[in-house]
């Protein structure tokens, strides 16, 4: 992948397209803490359970899921009070996990995993997280969303994204959703070149170009002697003689082959 698209997602990383982390919503398997002022045995570490609530000393289940920090944390002061166990608390609640709101993130990228939602975020933030596309990943990710029970997949072209600015294509996250990142598609090219192999297949590339990419054409080869190697539609290869202007597609082999005189 190229400097600028690393680079692209390092900037988005450092300035994300995202709220402030005290947007965000309890959810089940978060773990929070809870102090009160004054009150160090009302101290608490507690996981949001399946229906959403936490326990909390002298009130009991409390429901906090859908509710921000600040808002569950008013909810815990305002039980303790008009329980007559406290004047006017003063309680502070922090998630010190989150675990209720987690994006996947897989195929090649530097470290993949899941990865926990603190705030709103969006495909670049995830990238970043994941140390970014790796040098084999393709330029187009894929987003698989996941909403009421439906899945949709939308393709994302990196390169338009960070070196084009197109900002749409920035799509927020939510939890469930898969970023999965390919194998960048590659062609091969053997015979009479200098650096026979594979290369990372990109944009319009031409025959010409992809002979520049393998070293150029050895003494002993000849321009007139270049052949396309590819799969039908059927799936059957097939031979094709190239001229330098024909387009390589995906998985093709070029074949330069050797002068006759």
């Amino acid at each position: 992948m190229s400097v600028i698209l690393h680079f692209g997602i390092l900037l988005l990383a450092v300035f994300p397209l995202q709220a402030a982390a005290a947007d965000y919503q309890l959810g089940s398997g978060d773990i929070v803490h809870i102090t009160v002022y004054d009150h160090p045995e009302l101290t608490t570490d507690a996981r949001v359970d399946e229906q959403g609530k936490i326990s909390f000393p002298l009130i009991g289940g409390v429901s906090v899921a859908g509710k921000t920090a600040a808002a569950a944390q008013d909810l815990i002061a305002s039980r303790l009070e008009k329980g007559d166990f406290l004047k006017k608390p003063q309680v502070n609640l922090i998630v010190t996990e989150y675990r209720s709101k987690q994006v996947s993130v897989l195929g090649l990228v530097n470290k993949p995993g899941k990865y926990p939602l603190d705030s709103a975020s969006t495909v670049s933030d995830l990238l970043a997280l994941a140390g970014g596309v790796a040098e084999d990943g393709a330029d187009e990710v894929i987003l698989i969303h996941n909403q009421d029970g439906k899945s949709q997949q939308f393709k994302i072209n990196t390169k338009s994204l960070f070196q084009d600015g197109q900002v749409d294509l920035n799509h927020q996250v939510t939890g469930g959703d898969v970023i999965f990142v390919p194998r960048a598609a590659v062609f091969y090219i053997y015979g009479e070149v200098q650096k026979p192999g594979a290369y990372r297949l990109t944009g319009n590339l031409n025959v010409m170009q992809a002979v520049s990419l393998g070293g150029g054409i050895t003494p002993r080869g000849t321009q007139r002697g270049i052949q396309i190697r590819r799969d039908d539609k059927n799936g059957k290869p097939v031979r094709i003689h190239a001229a330098l202007t024909d387009r390589v597609r995906e998985n093709d082999v070029v074949y330069v082959k050797e002068s006759l005189f």
